[in-house]
């Protein structure tokens, strides 16, 4: 896809650096050009929030250390019930990534960092992020966008999801044993060494094909699973497309940031619908829209924030994955594979395809709600495929 060369520039202007996130202009972004926004905000919440203003005027004094401010974060997240599970997995987590990406430092930071001091300006910029946090509810990863996602950095903001599938542990093993890999893979069984590396067994078939060389990430939204497949698969041609051209505009800043112009290539489209049936793809992943009608009802405010056309799918959460199930075969090679991301709507799948047998993937960090599927069954359920969306256009 061409995105308009004027479009893309207004994106990178207001990108963050993602290799260098200073504290001042993180601090410009949550307090916003008048550095009173933030109090303003608070004043006009009827005193909802006094006593955590209190608890970080107490801190700004009291505590002195990276880890008493991560275990202060911790205290104060819990305390007012902030929903985690977009980019961090717990409260121990966010609360670090508030403190250490404030600090310009890996989320992930060395433990013997942990008992350095912080500046009086370190603190009230640590203390603002967390005050944005709790108050807004709204996800830190767009409070600072950015993101971690296969190991690598992303801009995002709110035309795009926040990355957190768990198709990532199934890139960095190079989707083994499924296809052979070399030394970009990254095994993860529990006993694996470098001189003896040992790979998780996802559930994938144990064929070993030759790695890939055309790949498609269908709904790639913020382009990070295409980035990263294109990591871990350097010589393969990765396609990645999108019905949303805003979210194509973030997803070629991070091309362009991970120097991926020439191994990427980013497609507006509807699903399959400009994708050429001659674009014969061995591996095609996706992670689309998927949540059903009764959990948007009910979603946390911190997905409020997330484009809503980017998370819901119809009434049982698999309009879009009817569709694919229908069409994925005819852009797939002889042995090519798909693998399908239906998180909570699983359930639904497996009463929409009784008869199928769906290779549903374990993982050994957690997460569940994936598939694999091959083109040969793809083609032998295709009247099933084809009865259900039948049945969504009628």
């Amino acid at each position: 896809m061409s995105i308009d060369n004027t479009q893309q520039d207004n994106v990178q202007s207001q990108a963050l650096d993602l290799s260098n996130l200073d504290a001042e202009a993180l601090l410009a972004q949550i307090q916003g050009a008048n550095s009173g926004d933030l109090e303003e905000d608070i004043l006009a919440l009827d005193g909802q929030f006094d006593t955590l203003i209190a608890d970080c005027d107490e801190a700004v004094i009291a505590l002195y250390t990276i880890r008493d401010f991560i275990r202060f974060c911790v205290t104060q997240l819990r305390n007012y019930d902030v929903v985690v599970a977009q980019g961090t997995n717990d409260v121990f987590a966010e609360a670090a990534a508030i403190v250490l990406h404030t600090l310009s430092l890996d989320w992930s930071a060395d433990e013997q960092i942990l008992d350095c001091r912080l500046t009086a300006s370190e603190k009230a910029e640590v203390l603002a992020l967390l005050q944005s946090r709790i108050i807004n509810r709204q996800p830190l990863s767009y409070l600072v966008n950015l993101a971690y996602f296969c190991d690598l950095p992303f801009y995002v903001d709110e035309r795009v999801l926040i990355p957190r599938s768990p198709i990532a542990e199934l890139i960095r093993q190079q989707f083994y044993p499924y296809f052979e890999t070399n030394e970009m893979a990254q095994p993860l069984g529990a006993d694996s060494t470098p001189d003896l590396p040992s790979f998780y067994l996802h559930g994938l078939e144990n064929k070993q094909l030759y790695q890939p060389e055309r790949i498609l990430d269908l709904c790639t939204g913020s382009g990070c699973i295409a980035i990263a497949l294109a990591s871990r698969f350097r010589d393969a041609l990765v396609d990645a497309a999108d019905i949303d051209n805003s979210a194509l505009e973030v997803a070629a800043v991070n091309v362009e940031h991970h120097g991926m112009e020439h191994q990427l290539n980013l497609i507006e489209s509807d699903l399959f619908e400009k994708i050429p049936a001659e674009n014969q793809y061995e591996l095609i992943v996706t992670n689309p829209p998927y949540v059903d009608a009764a959990a948007m009802a009910e979603l946390p405010p911190e997905f409020i924030h997330e484009p809503e056309h980017a998370l819901a799918a119809g009434q049982d959460g698999l309009d879009l994955v009817h569709k694919i199930l229908n069409e994925a075969a005819d852009y797939l090679s002889p042995e090519g594979l798909l693998v399908c991301e239906v998180g909570d709507s699983d359930w639904a799948l497996r009463q929409a395809y009784p008869e199928i047998q769906f290779n549903w993937l374990s993982f050994a960090r957690g997460g569940s709600g994936v598939f694999a599927i091959d083109r040969e069954e793809l083609i032998t359920y295709r009247h099933l495929f084809e009865a259900q969306v039948a049945q969504l256009n009628s």
